[in-house]
């Protein structure tokens, strides 16, 4: 196939063909004796295994994944896939924490008011202090103080006293923080979990998002499974000596 035909045929262009060969996403091309290139039925399989692994892992580790393989470097290839895998392993972990926060802040402790903490959402406007935050919580204002120092709420001050006042939305946060550690989850992930807390603007539109969210990462795992069969046939073609990658017959282009 000439090179136009191997670019239309994924839909794009011929330079973005040049272009991922000059990145090593794709092997070396030969070069005939007048100096055009030489692609052959190799290159069409690296450009489909590179086009099969950009939705699973990105640009930049599809790209490092594709010239580990044709710099001969196998393992470092597939240790990128597992940080891939990772990442997403985490990310599932994530959104699960804030859909089951988001559960649990939402609904009745079922110990009832008289034998638990009240960590229902606030249903009044007032700020609140760290001494009465704590005692609803059960927890102590030290811990409240701790939760600060590491970012995960940052409550104003009274300008007259200098104490701490913890608005509604602060409040909110702390009772998230509290769920969660209660669940198990380290300071690091909780603070992912409050960024899109904030970045969706509360729990309303959060909820929203949440099968969005999840649906993407869902998406994301099925292109991981797609991603891993392509490269493991061209792994497999590889090892071969890739039979097919002998230049004959191949067509030219500058």
């Amino acid at each position: 196939m000439r090179p136009i035909d191997l670019a239309r045929g994924h839909g794009l262009s011929t330079q973005a063909v040049r272009n991922y060969e000059e990145a090593g996403f794709l092997p070396p091309a030969e070069r005939s004796a007048s100096g055009y290139r030489v692609y052959t039925p190799r290159h069409a399989a690296a450009l489909r295994t590179f086009l099969a692994l950009l939705p699973a892992h990105g640009h930049a580790t599809a790209g490092a994944v594709m010239r580990a393989v044709h710099e001969g470097a196998v393992d470092e290839a597939l240790r990128l896939i597992d940080l891939s895998h990772a990442q997403l392993a985490e990310d599932r972990a994530t959104l699960h924490a804030v859909a089951a926060a988001l559960h649990d802040l939402a609904a009745p402790d079922p110990a009832g008011p008289d034998r638990a903490p009240d960590r229902s959402p606030p249903a009044r406007t007032a700020p609140a202090s760290i001494g009465p935050l704590a005692r609803r919580l059960g927890v102590r204002p030290a811990t409240l103080r701790t939760w600060e120092r590491a970012g995960l709420v940052l409550p104003g001050r009274d300008p007259a006293t200098g104490y701490r006042v913890y608005t509604p939305a602060d409040v909110r946060d702390v009772l998230l923080v509290d769920q969660l550690r209660r669940g198990g989850y380290g300071l690091e992930q909780i603070a992912r979990v409050l960024e899109r807390l904030r970045t969706a603007g509360g729990p309303g539109p959060l909820r929203a998002t949440l099968d969005q969210w999840r649906a993407r990462l869902t998406a994301r795992g099925r292109a991981m499974l797609t991603a891993a069969g392509a490269l493991d046939a061209y792994l497999d073609d590889d090892h071969r000596g890739h039979p097919d990658g002998d230049h004959r017959g191949g067509a030219q282009d500058p």
